[in-house]
């Protein structure tokens, strides 16, 4: 690492010191467990035959280089560690700066053109939600939550299983998927209930009442209403939206992952569309950041 200023000083610093306190706290992993290198060495070294890869042994030098020294283990030997020491790989992560709780945060830095599945959301294993509300807060009316939450805490996610369950996938709707644009415009997450994975037929009154469904296609996967028609599937976008209407034959050619149940989305943050090229719109972003 070339160190050109303070800031790029103070860095390396902090950096070093992650590294050094990561490898004090494996050090005392091992003592709690009464392990010597050797241990540690046979014990990967077992792990490293049975995934016949050599890339997961610890030698008892590496070892002591990771603990003293500030060495970054590869991921071969970080979960071999983890293993040995009965310890929880996400523990060990995090002592390295990085902690997966983050990765619902982060996210939201990466904008894919193409709709998909959102499975990063599952590797959290605590969310950061109210724990303690203004005695005055009425769930009747429009208010400010921020301001009547009196407390935020960490809560574990398995806290929180009542509120889930096992047919809910989450999706994520491209930077350039207008299909339900505006109603749904890009960038909104997707809460799908696997289990309403049949199309419903009826008369809605709104557009808001009207089942959305998440499909997968095989360009991949697409947000829209839907109906069926003998054998074929007709996925419909929204009046607004510059996409065409699709007929594809079902379940062959595209298959209803399930019903959109809930949405998260930041608002004013596309601008109309003004133009069409080949069909597909183009888009002016004016900030998909914060």
């Amino acid at each position: 690492m070339s160190i050109r200023n303070d800031s790029d000083l103070a860095s390396f610093r902090r950096n070093r010191t992650i590294l050094l306190e990561a490898g004090v706290n494996l050090r005392v992993l091992r003592d709690e467990l009464g392990l010597t290198m050797r241990d540690v060495e046979t014990a990967t070294a077992r792990i490293a035959e049975r995934h016949e890869n050599d890339e997961f042994a610890v030698s008892p030098s590496r070892l002591s280089e990771i603990e003293t020294k500030g060495l970054i283990p590869s991921i071969f030997r970080l979960y071999s560690l983890s293993v040995v020491y009965h310890h929880d790989l996400r523990d060990l992560l995090s002592w390295y700066g990085i902690d997966l709780n983050t990765a619902v945060a982060d996210v939201n830095l990466s904008l894919p053109p193409k709709s998909h599945r959102c499975d990063v959301l599952q590797s959290a294993s605590v969310v950061q939600m109210p724990t303690r509300l203004d005695p005055g807060f009425d769930a009747r009316r429009t208010s400010n939550l921020g301001r009547m939450v009196e407390q935020w805490g960490l809560v574990p996610l398995t806290y929180l299983a009542s509120f889930a369950s096992d047919h809910y996938t989450y999706g994520y709707i491209g930077s350039k998927d207008f299909t339900m644009y505006p109603l749904l415009p890009p960038g909104t997450f997707l809460q799908v209930d696997e289990s309403k994975n049949k199309i419903a037929h009826g008369m809605w009154r709104s557009e808001y009442e009207r089942p959305i469904y998440f499909v997968e296609t095989r360009e991949g996967y697409t947000c829209c209403w839907c109906t069926s028609k003998d054998e074929n599937i007709v996925l419909q976008p929204h009046s607004l939206s510059p996409v065409a209407v699709r007929i594809l034959r079902h379940p062959r050619d595209a298959e209803v992952i399930g019903q959109v149940v809930g949405i998260a989305l930041k608002l004013g943050q596309w601008c109309p569309l003004e133009s069409l090229s080949d069909g597909k719109p183009e888009s002016k972003e004016r900030a998909t950041l914060n």
